[in-house]
């Protein structure tokens, strides 16, 4: 990344944790996380590994195509991806996971790119579709906490129809591009006859293997199924916010913390610091007072949610990059060297 990418993501971090944490008392914030009853955290954590595994099984199933590789083959290389995306900017833990894949498999890192960026569209639909259907359950709430809640509420809707155009438009892309090969085919020869002849090659290759990363999308099964697994994902991960949640003295219903859940990690999409750093913390916390928790326990309660997300599946991706004996300066250099990417 060039220099000043890097500082406009620590900028928005710092503006959105201002936002934050705008009128709190921070010793108010500090006491409310240490009466935290922490031990809620454990089954939060088991939940949320559960859903890993789920990515695991949903990420081999896209790469059959491409190459076998088993959940249990695929998990390390999704824990490896989410400690990059936690340490790194740009959410460079994919690039991380797809050269790895390479590494142990031979499976190129543009084919498997493919199928991460499907994964994200999958997961863009139904983080819009946990904003949709809960909504209504947030606008009840902000009627009782009053005005604030309201604005959330009128803020969030035209934002997130603006998402489902992007992340519905995006996955009916894949689809047509995987279920129409030879179209899919005519377009590639097309626009890489427009670029400069000594790249031409390179790019048809590479849209090539990119193409071939969309096979699991043939079959009409695959994309309700694929939805389904996602949706499986992202309610086993509001699993975890219901478990941290019983650690603070306050309660929501379920349906809150699946708004919640789609909005910060929507948000998360907004380029950032490393771990996204702001853009999950200040969307939560606007979330949870407009229905109707006290600000200084919704920050705390957010702020303690984000480190156990952090945290667990970071140690466990740096522990599986360490037993693959390299190091993230070897990859970064072998990468820049390669095309591939």
């Amino acid at each position: 990344m060039r220099r000043w990418q890097i500082w406009l993501g620590l900028a928005v971090s710092a503006v959105f944790l201002a936002w934050a944490l705008r009128g709190l008392r921070l010793e108010s914030v500090w006491q409310a996380a240490r009466r935290a009853e922490l031990a809620w955290l454990i089954p939060g954590v088991a939940a949320y590994f559960i859903a890993v595994w789920a990515r695991a099984w949903r990420w081999r199933y896209l790469l059959h195509p491409l190459g076998e590789v088993s959940t249990r083959a695929a998990f390390p290389l999704v824990a490896i991806g989410y400690m990059g995306n936690n340490l790194y900017p740009a959410r460079l833990g994919e690039l991380l996971r797809a050269y790895v894949l390479r590494r142990r498999t031979g499976i190129a890192v543009s084919g498997s790119l493919a199928t991460i960026v499907v994964e994200r569209a999958l997961d863009g639909v139904v983080m819009l579709g946990f904003v949709f259907l809960n909504l209504p359950e947030l606008a009840r709430a902000a009627g009782q906490s009053g005005e604030a809640g309201a604005g959330l509420v009128e803020q969030v809707y035209p934002l997130a129809l603006l998402g489902a155009i992007a992340f519905l438009g995006a996955t009916a892309a894949f689809l047509a591009l995987a279920i129409f090969p030879r179209p899919a085919a005519r377009l590639l020869e097309w626009f890489s006859g427009i670029l400069p002849e000594r790249v031409r090659p390179r790019a048809r290759a590479l849209g090539e293997r990119f193409l071939a990363g969309l096979g699991s999308l043939r079959s009409p099964v695959a994309a309700p199924m694929l939805l389904l697994t996602s949706a499986l994902i992202w309610l086993l991960e509001t699993g975890k916010y219901w478990f941290v949640m019983h650690a603070f003295p306050f309660r929501v219903s379920f349906f809150v913390l699946m708004l919640m859940n789609g909005i910060v990690n929507l948000a998360t999409t907004i380029p950032s610091a490393p771990g996204y750093l702001g853009t999950f913390d200040a969307p939560g916390v606007a979330v949870l007072t407009a229905a109707g928790v006290p600000a200084d326990v919704a920050a705390a309660y957010t702020l303690v949610l984000h480190a156990a997300l952090w945290l667990p599946i970071t140690a466990l991706g740096a522990y599986y990059l360490a037993r693959e004996s390299v190091s993230v300066r070897q990859i970064r250099r072998e990468l820049a060297e390669s095309p591939a990417p």
